[in-house]
């Protein structure tokens, strides 16, 4: 059976695999939602009206929405997809990408409700990455002495440590 740690990597995985394809696909194209396609072309062109170095180095808005979309979409898929590494890779990304969405949305002054769902998936985000790159827990072995054929756990383990509670 898979360990809890495991179905939560899986999950958050999965969740927010799908949840930035879609968010990609938004801004990529209408054929989801006008209503959002064309919410996203507007604020994209805010973001690039508030930083005029991009527009100094030839950053569009359309590009910008693009190119942000369409690493979403990858990485969306890469998180829901392939196994290892690469979903590490994939998540890291998107938390950078997040960042950069919500410096965007602070930049133009928008209100928490507009941003509130980037600040929860990056949440979301950090704590997948954190569960992730943490070690798997491995049992510790029951090391057995044998004293006149009785078998005993060995004393520094029967015993927990002054101020220390054993947990099992």
């Amino acid at each position: 059976m898979a360990s809890p740690r495991t179905i939560t990597i899986v999950a958050l995985s999965v969740a927010l695999g799908l949840f930035f394809v879609f968010m990609g696909t938004i801004k990529l194209t209408p054929r989801l939602s006008r209503d959002a396609y064309n919410e996203m072309k507007r604020a994209y062109k805010s973001y690039v009206r508030a930083l005029p170095m991009l527009k100094k180095m030839g950053v569009s808005s359309i590009l910008l929405r693009k190119s942000i979309g369409a690493l979403e979409v990858v990485c969306g898929i890469v998180m829901t997809l392939v196994p290892g590494r690469p979903k590490d890779v994939a998540n890291f990304l998107l938390l950078l990408l997040v960042l950069a969405v919500l410096f965007f949305h602070q930049l133009v002054g928008d209100p928490l409700k507009r941003y509130a769902h980037a600040l929860v998936f990056g949440i979301l985000l950090t704590c997948r990455l954190l569960i992730a790159r943490q070690p798997e827990e491995q049992p510790p072995e029951k090391r057995i002495l044998s004293v006149n054929g009785d078998e005993q756990p060995l004393i520094h383990e029967a015993v927990p440590e002054k101020g220390k509670m054993k947990v099992s």
